[in-house]
């Protein structure tokens, strides 16, 4: 099963976005875990070379399982934890190698192109403290088929 970490910077009221080009979707800077790493270091690694910025104590918002499924059956699985930051320091990369980089009013993200269930955690953990928990199934060209979250997304 493939892990991986992102981080909601949310820092003067607005959110820094990658758009990944093979979509156009928008999502949280992030990726896979290396062998070995925990999670937070793997969110400030991931997060560090997409952008460029070093996240100063992010804290886990987050846990999810992605499931695509074809005609019911499993096809891939993974997991995503999620962080959510306010304070960083560093520059931000003029280019990032993973797309474009972009900081978007807190009222705005959730009207961006992405993946239909990133709009349930992004809403939840941009206006709670409390950590959430969460199952996505998707078919394999990612239409949303469920949702199951713990808490209920408000």
């Amino acid at each position: 099963m493939q892990r991986v970490t992102n981080c909601i910077l949310n820092h003067n009221g607005k959110m820094l976005m990658l758009q990944k080009p093979r979509r156009g979707w928008y999502v949280a800077p992030g990726g896979k875990m290396e062998l070995g790493e925990h999670v937070k270091q793997a969110a400030q690694r991931e997060f560090f070379e997409e952008t460029g910025l070093t996240l100063q104590e992010p804290e886990l918002r987050g846990v999810f399982t992605f499931v695509i499924k074809h005609e019911d059956e499993v096809v891939q699985e993974w997991m995503m934890f999620t962080f959510y930051c306010e304070q960083y320091t560093g520059q931000l990369l003029e280019q990032s190698p993973e797309g474009a980089l972009e900081w978007v009013d807190m009222a705005d993200v959730l009207h961006k192109p992405m993946a239909e269930g990133d709009r349930y955690y992004m809403q939840h953990i941009s206006s709670s403290e409390r950590i959430i928990y969460g199952t996505f199934t998707y078919t394999p060209d990612f239409q949303l088929l469920d949702v199951k979250l713990d808490p209920d997304s408000p």
